[in-house]
């Protein structure tokens, strides 16, 4: 058994790490970041983590580059404290859409970023809701991956589903759609999605399945410019959709997507907090709610100190 678990905290989303430490009920480790006027980032550990057990909260948001140095810094520190183990805790992997080597030269960048966790000084990572789940396989150290399936499953539960469908927005979120429908007890459809080039930018042909008259639920597991999701609600309504309702796990929201969002011909957008949505943003489109993961984190922050089994946590 390791010794008393403490609780760090980078700057990156200070409410979602107050509300995991409140679930816990502990407060968070003392710790002081400060940058230098050459930019450069100063972590100093104001406690005594001596073969303590420690989690370290930092999710990747703007500014991903410094948010993701800043989080190495602190393990860094800590190890060098003498914690007897250290947990990455990263709600959404820094750049986790760089998984694959599909052109020439390239970087895989999501795997580099798992030898940086573990060179700095982390022991395990524990994330939510991969792009890929394949990035587990870049680490030689244990890596979990929590699911945000139970919380967005229990929100829809509550609302009357006796005339939806589940929606994958293109072949390859059928698996993952397939699994909120199984969740649900609900049929779906898929909708037939071409991308053309890297501008994050797909439009969306034809329809696999009956939606008219529907009350349509797409899952995926993040949004990033909100285009997708436009032309997602489009193809739906042409296609005769009574209502149309998104359960997103990370909201990266970037560029224009507020705009986007806010004119598409969505009902309703829900989303998790693994990612800081500002309020400029919450104001910006009327569709959006965010739901709190700070007790899945918490409760799985409790297990792993504790051994155990955190499989537990997705079956229920």
């Amino acid at each position: 058994m390791f010794g008393e678990m403490k609780v760090f905290a980078g700057t990156s989303h200070p409410d979602l790490a107050a509300g995991i430490a409140a679930h816990i009920g502990m407060p968070l480790g003392k710790s002081r970041i400060s940058r230098f006027t050459n930019e450069n980032i100063k972590v100093k550990i104001d406690e005594n983590v001596r073969e303590a057990d420690v989690f370290v909260i930092q999710t990747s948001c703007p500014p991903v580059s410094d948010n993701l140095m800043e989080m190495l810094i602190m393990l860094d520190a800590l190890k060098f404290a003498s914690a007897a183990r250290i947990t990455a805790v990263l709600p959404y992997y820094p750049y986790v859409r760089s998984d694959k080597k599909d052109e020439s030269r390239i970087s895989i960048t999501a795997r580099l970023v798992a030898d940086l966790l573990q060179a700095a000084g982390a022991d395990r990572v524990l994330t939510m809701t991969l792009h890929a789940p394949q990035i587990l396989g870049f680490f030689r150290i244990p890596a979990d991956q929590l699911m945000a399936t139970p919380i967005l499953v229990n929100y829809f539960k509550n609302s009357d589903t006796s005339n939806s469908m589940v929606v994958a927005t293109d072949a390859g979120a059928a698996k993952f759609a397939g699994h909120m429908a199984k969740r649900l007890g609900l049929p779906m459809a898929i909708i037939d999605k071409r991308r053309y080039d890297d501008n994050e930018q797909a439009q969306s042909v034809a329809l696999i399945g009956d939606v008219r008259g529907k009350d349509c639920i797409i899952f995926d597991d993040e949004i990033a410019t909100g285009g997708s999701i436009r032309e997602a609600a489009r193809i739906l309504r042409e296609f005769g959709a009574a209502r149309v309702r998104v359960g997103i796990t990370h909201p990266i929201l970037s560029g224009s997507a507020a705009e986007v969002l806010a004119t598409s011909d969505l009902d309703e957008l829900v989303v998790t907090d693994t990612i800081p949505v500002p309020m400029e943003k919450r104001l910006a489109i009327p569709q959006l709610k965010v739901l709190s993961t700070a007790k899945l984190f918490g409760d799985a922050i409790l297990r792993i100190h504790g051994g155990r089994s955190l499989s537990e946590m997705m079956e229920s």
